[in-house]
This record gives C-alpha cells, sequence and structure tokens, in this order.
C-alpha cells in the first residue's frame, strides 16, 4: 500500500513539513542530537531526546497515551487522550522552573463546542510526564522537545485531512474525538516494512476521528529518518484502519492515484 508522503524536520523551535520522504524511509511510507560512533553506536535523536526507556523497548512519546497507565487509577485518567490528568507544579529535583504555558493545536475538538480544539501540554507538563516514566530530561531540551512533539501532532492531522477530503461533501470538518498511544502494537503495515526493510516505528497512535457523526480509526506509524545536518527528520506513515468497506475503498483509491501519479504523468 502506497501512502501520501510527508516528512517532519525539527531544528531548535522549527520543525517544518514538506512532503519528501527521505532515503531510508520505508519507501511505502510517508507521514527523536545524533551521532553514530562507527565503533559504537551512539542513540539515535528519538532516543537521546525521547529518553531510551527499557533495552527491550523502543523509544517513545514521552507524553503516555497508552490505555492503562500502570500506576494511575482510572479515576485520574483522561479517556480523551488516554493520559495522566499532568500537574503544573515543578518536579521534586527540578532545578529550573518551566513554562506553565499552553499552546492551541489547529485539530478541532469533538463533543466540546464549535470553535473548540485540542491543547498541548506546558513544557512543565511534559517534563513531568517524562520524569513520571523515569526517563532523562535536561531541562535546557524540553522546550525543542515540546515543539517538536506539537509539530508532529500537527503534521499527522495534516495527514488525516488529506485523507478526510475525500469525504468533504458528507462532512466538512472532522474532529479528533480521542486518541490512544500504542507504541508495543506493530501495525500490519509496520511488521511488513520491518520483515523487508529492517525498520520499525519508534512510536504508534491511533486517532479517532469524527466525521460529522461516523467514528473513523486512523493508524499513525512515526520513524525516525535519516538526520539532515543537526536537523533530525521524521516520517508520519498516516492512514485510515481498514475496520469497514469505506475505508478499504479509500486505501485502494489512494493506491491507485499514486500509481497514476507515478507512471501516468
Amino acid at each position: 500500500m502506497s501512502d501520501d508522503r510527508s516528512r517532519t524536520k525539527g531544528s531548535g523551535a522549527s520543525c517544518p513539513v514538506d512532503h519528501h520522504a527521505p532515503a531510508a524511509a520505508p519507501p511505502h511510507s510517508r507521514p527523536e542530537c545524533p551521532v553514530v560512533d562507527h565503533a559504537q553506536q551512539a542513540p539515535s535523536f528519538a532516543q537521546s531526546l525521547f529518553g531510551k526507556g527499557k533495552p527491550s523497548e523502543a523509544p517513545k512519546c514521552p507524553v503516555d497515551h497508552q490505555q492503562h497507565a500502570d500506576s494511575e487509577s482510572p479515576e485520574s485518567i483522561n479517556p480523551l487522550n488516554m493520559m495522566p490528568q499532568l500537574t503544573q507544579d515543578m518536579h521534586t529535583g527540578q532545578t529550573a522552573p518551566l513554562s506553565t504555558d499552553r499552546e492551541f493545536s489547529t485539530i478541532p475538538r469533538s463533543n466540546a463546542q464549535d470553535d473548540a480544539v485540542w491543547e498541548y501540554p506546558s513544557p512543565q507538563q511534559f517534563y513531568n510526564a517524562l520524569a513520571r516514566k523515569n526517563m532523562a530530561a535536561p531541562e535546557e531540551y524540553v522546550d525543542i522537545m515540546v515543539d517538536i512533539h506539537n509539530f508532529l501532532n500537527e503534521g499527522a492531522w495534516n495527514e488525516v485531512l488529506k485523507w478526510e477530503a475525500r469525504h468533504k461533501d458528507e462532512c466538512k470538518m472532522p474532529r479528533l474525538t480521542r486518541l490512544q498511544g500504542r507504541p508495543r502494537d506493530l501495525s500490519p503495515m509496520a511488521r511488513i516494512s520491518s520483515w523487508l526493510h529492517g525498520v520499525r516505528p519508534f512510536d504508534r497512535h491511533d486517532w479517532y476521528v469524527d466525521r460529522c457523526g461516523k467514528q473513523v480509526r486512523y493508524v499513525i506509524d512515526y520513524y525516525e529518518g535519516v538526520p539532515e545536518g543537526d536537523s533530525p527528520v521524521f516520517n508520519l506513515v498516516v492512514r485510515p484502519a481498514i475496520d469497514d468497506f469505506s475505508s478499504l475503498a479509500d486505501r485502494a483509491k489512494q493506491l491507485w492515484d499514486d500509481a497514476k501519479e507515478k507512471y501516468f504523468k
């Protein structure tokens, strides 16, 4: 299956999205400062910024969207994003204050007022999320990490909107209802890619989109690309899950559109 392609790059507070996949990305993919020692492979950008976790685990989003948090009671979990309620208080051992300002996304929120959008965590909340998971979080990197996290989400939503454009006659404003992090669950496409190319995503999200009353699940695989100088590169593979015939038809139409673009221009 071939998907639309987008690449997200991050450098400092800037992380633009363009539409060309790097050479290291899986051929069918679209849409974490790294140094490789020839004697020993150093941590990747995803590992150095977003933490290594356990040795057997791939690095993943530090803001945990897993379905069940290990140490949280059900009452403390937000069912819309499967995250614990993150405090704005300074963490024990934190040496410098971080901003508690939160940025609004461009992602419309379902089950809310017409103009409501999703809100990103503040740098302080992001730091607390990292500390909660015992992940290294140098305070001077937190602002950059938040910028990258937010840009990745904006890039993912832009890819969702490209798919949703096929249904603009039935729904002019799709909205994000909820999301779920599934870093340990390889999607079928990611599993096949790992067999063919030896590349696995460092994270996976399932986003549930409200298409004016119809729920559509999107699967997003997050890959780390080859850095361009000091700029990290990310590849987001975004597509509707094949949960019904409509999503299957959308995937087939996209495959045909990609073939026409490549071979019949």
